[in-house]
């Protein structure tokens, strides 16, 4: 079961690489990093926007915890759209880590034997099995949706061009419906994701905007299409530009 909690997996390694990228070799810049890791823990340099710019420009960045990379840029890329909820950041990081290897992104658990092709797959499920599998299903809806239209946006609108395929805004809806029903089930409560849950469900054309700026940037940089324009320049009318 995905949770919110990637930052709780960044070790001392992780905030120490954070101090010498954020610090630049400069001493003073050094003191005052460590000094904000000891006040403030380790969010005043996770959303510190130099972090950011070192992991993908300083050969040391190389060297981070996919975990580490992971959630600054996705937090970053939340932040650039004016979504500024930490928990927000670790559970949508938490989504595409997971989904990072092998075939999870097509299967509620990791070792679930159900192979799920579609959305619409998922939703016939939402109310099929026990309650663990049922929320598992509803859940992992709003998590297909997200990584399919968050960071494959292109491969979307290109499959759509070809076979008539859905649109991003069917993936925003299905993905709304995903974490909505996640959130009424009654597991959400006691495992305390509710409030995650109905948060993103409120916001997740928003998540899925921030990822499409880090598939954009960090996954398929040289992607030019119409296509693709038009969405970037809709998506900076409505969030804002990054």
């Amino acid at each position: 079961m995905i949770q919110a909690d990637l930052r709780r997996f960044l070790t001392r390694d992780d905030a120490q690489l954070a101090v010498s990228l954020v610090a630049r070799e400069a001493p003073r810049a050094r003191d005052a990093c460590e000094a904000a890791l000891r006040e403030e823990g380790i969010d005043a340099l996770l959303d510190d926007e130099r972090l950011r710019a070192a992991l993908v420009d300083d050969p040391r960045g190389r060297h981070a915890s996919l975990p580490l990379f992971i959630y600054v840029v996705v937090r970053h890329a939340l932040r650039d759209t004016g979504e500024d909820d930490r928990t927000l950041a670790d559970y949508v990081s938490c989504v595409v880590v997971e989904f990072a290897g092998g075939a999870r992104a097509w299967r509620i658990a990791r070792h679930d034997d159900e192979h799920y092709a579609t959305l619409a797959a998922l939703l016939a499920d939402v109310d099929q099995g026990d309650p663990r599998r049922t929320f598992l299903v509803r859940q992992h809806l709003a998590h297909h949706a997200l990584w399919l239209a968050g960071l494959f946006p292109d491969h979307v609108s290109a499959r759509r061009a070809r076979r008539g395929g859905p649109d991003l805004d069917y993936y925003d809806e299905m993905g709304r419906r995903g974490f909505r029903l996640a959130a009424e089930h009654r597991l959400a409560e006691s495992t305390g994701l509710r409030p995650v849950l109905e948060r993103a469900a409120d916001r997740f054309p928003r998540l899925r905007v921030a990822l499409n700026r880090v598939s954009d940037r960090m996954l398929f940089p040289h992607v030019h299409s119409p296509d693709r324009l038009m969405r970037q320049v809709h998506d900076e009318v409505t969030f804002g530009g990054a």
